[in-house]
């Protein structure tokens, strides 16, 4: 009798060994198919240029052509995100691009996706009423009004770390910074997220590293040597997750601040500094000239692959008042 239950017991232990190792690999199966890997979606062989679409630490720079959306989509399907943009309008701005760029990014900004757009004024009365999309809410807050419009785009960095840590981090999964002088004209999509993420320059994603008009004072914080560097970042687009977010709108001011103490202000202002940042902390996702391009540029490419395009400026009359 004693020799039965003792089988018995050992038999059910072999039973919930086999159960419990049946239901772990299961899961383990289950989790490798929730993953998402670069190689499901990216493919850096698919269009035929000069362009790079890979650096040299393996980020992926995405062109129109290289990812496939279908795959993005039925992954975030099953996997549900926010996405936030914050946007600048001040002065000028308010009247001649926030309407156009508050009902463009309405249509063509992460489509079908639970999005907030946070704008960030010197002038609450004068942002435009648009009737939004389902899945998209406006949140606007009012901002210190600057003299300089250098000040505006430096102090940008402060204004964005001081939401990001005040609300912005619990209410989106991934953040995108965007200029106001900006217009979307196709699907601004999926393809474009990532923990950090970085926009080339529509003027000087084809020159040479010498030619890059990175800051060259070594009196600066975002200083870079000649020879150095890797990209020239366009500081009209950035974004990632809120935390990596935080981490370039914060250093990226401590360098401003810096800078200020020593009576300097680096060439090209808060886009110096963010070069500087991205030189040190390489973004782990670069998008192509097509998600921020001027059609009246140096550089060609085919007019229907880009995402967004800049609008028309004239900076004399846009400037006067800031």
């Amino acid at each position: 009798m004693r020799y039965q239950r003792k089988t018995i017991q050992g038999l059910l232990f072999l039973l919930f060994l086999w159960t419990f190792q049946r239901m772990y690999h299961f899961r383990s199966e289950n989790t490798q198919t929730e993953e998402l890997k670069l190689s499901d979606w990216f493919f850096p062989n698919a269009i035929n240029h000069s362009n790079i679409t890979t650096t040299s630490w393996a980020a992926p720079v995405v062109w129109h052509g290289t990812y496939d959306e279908v795959v993005l989509e039925n992954y975030y399907a099953n996997h549900k995100i926010t996405v936030g943009l914050t946007v600048f309008a001040v002065g000028r701005y308010i009247d001649h691009y926030l309407h156009t760029f508050i009902a463009s990014a309405d249509k063509y900004f992460m489509v079908d996706q639970k999005v907030i757009i946070y704008i960030l004024t010197d002038n609450f009365s004068k942002v435009p009423w648009v009737q939004l999309s389902p899945l998209r809410t406006l949140k606007v807050f009012e901002i210190k009004q600057e003299k300089r419009w250098q000040d505006i785009s430096m102090m940008r960095m402060k204004t964005i770390s001081e939401h990001v840590v005040d609300h912005i981090q619990y209410e989106v999964d991934f953040l995108f910074c965007m200029d106001v002088d900006q217009i979307f004209v196709k699907k601004y999509g999926l393809e474009t997220l990532g923990e950090s993420v970085g926009q080339l320059h529509a003027h000087w994603y084809k020159a040479s590293l010498t030619e890059l008009p990175y800051e060259r004072s070594q009196l600066s914080e975002a200083y870079i040597p000649i020879g150095k560097g890797d990209f020239y970042y366009h500081a009209a687009v950035f974004g990632g997750t809120p935390i990596q977010v935080l981490n370039i709108a914060k250093e990226c001011f401590r360098g401003i601040m810096n800078d200020k103490k020593n009576n300097i202000e680096a060439v090209w202002h808060d886009e110096s500094h963010l070069n500087k940042y991205f030189f040190l902390h390489k973004p782990t996702k670069i998008l192509s000239p097509e998600y921020c391009w001027d059609h009246l540029g140096p550089n060609r490419i085919e007019h229907t692959t880009f995402k967004i395009f800049w609008a028309i400026k004239n900076y004399d009359f846009l400037r006067q008042s800031v």
